[in-house]
Order: C-alpha cells, then sequence, then structure tokens
C-alpha cells in the first residue's frame, strides 16, 4: 500500500511539472488517504503482534 501511495505521489509531481494541476490535486489526495490507510494499518498490525507477543 505504501507503494501505490509513492507512485501516486510520483505522478502528481509529474503531473504539477507539466502543468495539469487538477490530476496533480487528484493524484495527492489519493496518495495521502492511501498512506494514512497504511499507517493505520501498521499501528495495528504492530499493536496486534504486540499483545500476542505478551500471552
Amino acid at each position: 500500500m505504501l507503494h501505490y501511495a509513492v507512485v501516486f505521489f510520483v505522478i502528481a509531481l509529474i503531473a504539477a511539472l507539466f502543468g495539469f494541476g487538477g490530476i496533480a490535486a487528484g493524484a495527492v489526495e489519493i496518495a495521502r488517504i492511501l498512506f494514512f490507510v497504511f499507517l493505520v494499518l501498521a499501528i495495528a498490525g504492530f499493536l496486534i503482534n504486540a499483545l500476542r507477543g505478551r500471552n
């Protein structure tokens, strides 16, 4: 998932470089959403792993 966030961020940078503001803004929003979903899933995974390790 983090890979897709980086891909959309690169697409946004390239689109902004060529002057496609709308496409760049859309790609940034998608990248931001994917990054936050990745963070939530990573934190949940760490917490579940820590709780299982204590038992």
